[in-house]
């Protein structure tokens, strides 16, 4: 696609707030924490947040947080733990022959059956549970969710994400060249082309869902007569039957950059679902509890732990039928 095919970016899109790094992020989530527990000082996080103006953009991403933390809090020290080898044991007596053979097979094999060659030969990769950040050459930054692969092609025309696998979030740059390039994410049911903005793409098997953050971003399916440009705060998914219209996009989508899920009155299946993208294995749920709404922020460094307190919070229970595969239950 040639560059003046691209429409011209919308004045305004991008802010001059500072972008801040992944460790600058990671001590805002910190202090989240630290508030949530009440350890926190406030004088000292207001020191924190005027120290720096990265500090503060920081802080700003992550505040979106504070209230949603709320209905699954930390349990006292040691009772997760307790709970967690409460639900071994259980497991352990009611494992099935079957899946205990399954769960025994080497973990090279396991890993290769679950990447294919395509995502294995990629440019940039994580494995699951990992993410990364990446400055690409124009100075995009660029930040993979869980088991997540892209090519990355710049030429002198255009500046392609051929997004191959998982999630991506993407900050724009000013393009250094001396003739604009058009940015865009491309995934097989069309592209995204970048209008100065911040933006997530994640790919699905049959469709691609893209939300925008800051700036636009024009979605052009693979028909060339479907297009819709997204607004800052709008999201989107299309597939080989079209374009669907724009919806509010929730700004904590993307919290897993900073490695926290954010739930807000979400099915207890769907969530379940979101946590075991960054742990392998099977983690599934009670059809009799699937329904149950569940709201609280989730860490995704920590994925047993996370089960434990939500378990706990819940009064629900896990039967481990061995450490890869977990079956959330009714107690």
């Amino acid at each position: 696609m040639a560059a003046h095919d691209t429409p011209a970016r919308p004045a305004g899109a991008r802010n001059d707030s500072p972008e801040p790094d992944q460790r600058i992020l990671g001590e805002a989530v910190d202090w989240l924490m630290r508030l949530q527990s009440n350890e926190a000082d406030p004088d000292a996080l207001r020191r924190w947040r005027e120290a720096d103006p990265r500090h503060a953009a920081a802080w700003a991403r992550v505040e979106s947080l504070r209230g949603m933390m709320g209905t699954v809090r930390e349990l006292p020290p040691g009772a997760a733990s307790g709970a967690l080898q409460q639900a071994n044991r259980n497991g352990r007596r009611r494992a099935l022959g079957l899946l205990a053979a399954m769960a025994a097979l080497p973990a090279a094999w396991l890993a290769w059956r679950e990447k294919p060659w395509e995502e294995l030969s990629a440019d940039l990769r994580t494995a699951v549970g990992e993410r990364r950040s990446q400055t690409l050459p124009d100075g995009t930054r660029l930040v993979l969710n869980s088991h997540s692969a892209v090519n990355i092609l710049f030429n002198q025309h255009e500046r392609r994400i051929r997004l191959l696998a998982g999630e991506i979030l993407v900050t724009t740059a000013p393009d250094p060249a001396p003739v604009h390039r058009s940015l865009l994410v491309q995934t097989p049911q069309g592209e995204a082309y970048a209008l100065g903005t911040r933006f997530s793409v994640r790919r699905f098997e049959d469709d691609t869902a893209v939300a925008v953050f800051e700036g636009a971003v024009e979605i052009r399916n693979n028909n060339p007569a479907q297009r819709l440009v997204l607004q800052a705060g709008e999201q989107t998914r299309f597939g080989a039957l079209g374009v669907a219209d724009a919806r509010p996009a929730d700004p904590a989508s993307a919290m897993w950059e900073l490695g926290m899920l954010v739930a807000k009155d979400m099915p207890l299946a769907e969530l379940l679902a979101e946590l075991s993208r960054y742990r392998r294995g099977v983690l599934r749920c009670d059809a009799a509890i699937a329904g149950m709404q569940v709201t609280g922020a989730f860490p995704l460094d920590d994925i047993d732990r996370s089960l434990s307190v939500l378990t706990a919070s819940l009064k629900l229970s896990q039967r481990r039928v061995s450490r890869w595969w977990i079956s959330i239950e009714p107690a």
